[in-house]
């Protein structure tokens, strides 16, 4: 059983789902698995490339197309590590992410969501600014972005990503959810 589970949502996104499987496969801390969720691409080049995807650590699963937070929840469901990364296939991952957090939630066990700075890439550059975690700001506007550490066990009591809503609000309602069960937040 890994203590992590990496979990990337495709939909036609066989272009980028490289970069994002090789900056998990480069973390400091190696106890990890990848599940790659095919949410049913239409895009004849994802669906060659994830057919024959042979990554170490690294497993496809297809699913009918039916959006990013049941494609999250249909990958956390295979999944066997103790803790969840999200991670979007046009995303990638700083080498020592795996590491700090899981020195985190190791060590706290109300430690809840762990997060960390972000820098864009490709088209827009620079830092993505995200602010230090407030519970009053949270309740206002979601402040931690997806690709955010949590626990399977919290995912399972939330009832996992609520595959309703749409345009980026299933990451914040899965945030709240977990914030409302008692547990903290911590951004490196």
């Amino acid at each position: 059983m890994a203590k992590i589970s990496v979990i990337i949502p495709c939909y036609n996104d066989g272009e980028y789902v490289g970069e994002a499987v090789e900056s998990a496969l480069s973390q400091t801390l190696q106890d990890i698995e990848i599940i790659i969720v095919n949410d049913g691409s239409t895009d004849e080049p994802t669906n060659r490339l994830l057919a024959g995807y042979a990554k170490p650590k690294t497993t496809v699963i297809a699913t009918p197309h039916q959006g990013l937070a049941s494609a999250r929840n249909a990958g956390i469901r295979e999944s066997r590590g103790e803790y969840i990364l999200p991670l979007d296939a046009d995303d990638k991952i700083g080498g020592r992410y795996a590491e700090e957090a899981v020195r985190i939630l190791d060590g706290d066990a109300n430690a809840g969501i762990v997060y960390c700075e972000a820098e864009m890439f490709g088209e827009r550059t620079g830092r993505w600014e995200l602010r230090e975690y407030s519970l009053g700001e949270e309740l206002i506007e979601n402040q931690i972005f997806c690709s955010a550490f949590f626990r399977k066990q919290d995912w399972e009591a939330a009832g996992g990503y609520n595959a309703n809503m749409l345009y980026g609000y299933e990451d914040w309602d899965l945030w709240l959810s977990i914030i409302e069960m008692g547990r903290s937040v911590h951004k490196l």
